[in-house]
C-alpha cells in the first residue's frame, strides 16, 4: 500500500480480459473453452501480472468457461493466488454492470483483478481512465485483445469511488506464451 499523510489509499484495478477461445459447434457461447493459444496466453498474463507487481487482494471473474480457465491457468503461476469470485453478472456486462460488480468489492482490498470479456472490459478502462501513461489509452482505444491486462489506479477511499475519468491508466500489457 502507498498511502501519504492525508491521503486516501491508491487503489488499483487490473482488467484482464480472457484469453482467446475456441469455437466448437453446438456449444452455447458461454461454455467455450480456451482455444490452444488461450491456454499458453493465460499462464503468459499470470507471469506478466506478476512482473508486474499486480497481483490483486481479490479476483473477480466471469463464470464463463473461458474466463474461468483463464483465471485458473494465471493464478497457477502464483505461489498464493488471492481469493476469487465466480460472479454471473460479469458475463456480457457492459459498463454499468462492470461498476456495480466492482463497487461491490471489500474495503480492505486494495488491488482488484477483474476477469471478463469485450466490449465491456474495453469500455470500462475508456470510461474510468482520465488519463494514461505512455499512450496506454490510444492502445486501449485501438484494439484490447484477448490475454491484454489494463492497469487503472487511482486515490480512493473505496471501490464506490471509482467513476468515469477519476483514474490513472498506468499501463496496458499484451502477454503471449510461446509455442
Amino acid at each position: 500500500m502507498i498511502a501519504r499523510t492525508g491521503a486516501a489509499p491508491l487503489r488499483r484495478l487490473v482488467v484482464l480480459r480472457h484469453a482467446k477461445s475456441a469455437w466448437p459447434d453446438g456449444v452455447a457461447d458461454h461454455e467455450r473453452p480456451l482455444a490452444s493459444r488461450g491456454r499458453r496466453d493465460a499462464p503468459a498474463a499470470g507471469r506478466a501480472l506478476a512482473a508486474a507487481d499486480c497481483l490483486s487482494d481479490l479476483a473477480l471473474c466471469s463464470t464463463a468457461v473461458r474466463a474461468r480457465q483463464t483465471w485458473d491457468l494465471a493464478a497457477a503461476q502464483w505461489g498464493t493466488p488471492p481469493p476469487v469470485r465466480h460472479d454471473p453478472r460479469l458475463y456480457g456486462a457492459d459498463v454499468p454492470e462492470l461498476l456495480e460488480v466492482v463497487r461491490e468489492a471489500p474495503a480492505d482490498a486494495e488491488t482488484l483483478l477483474l476477469i471478463g470479456h469485450n466490449p465491456g472490459l474495453a469500455e470500462l478502462v475508456l470510461t474510468l481512465a482520465g488519463d494514461s501513461l505512455d499512450g496506454a489509452l490510444d492502445d486501449v482505444r485501438s484494439k484490447f485483445p484477448t490475454s491484454a491486462i489494463a492497469v487503472l489506479a487511482w486515490h480512493g477511499g473505496d471501490w464506490t469511488s471509482l467513476g468515469p475519468g477519476t483514474a490513472l491508466l498506468t499501463d496496458m500489457i499484451v502477454p503471449r506464451g510461446k509455442k
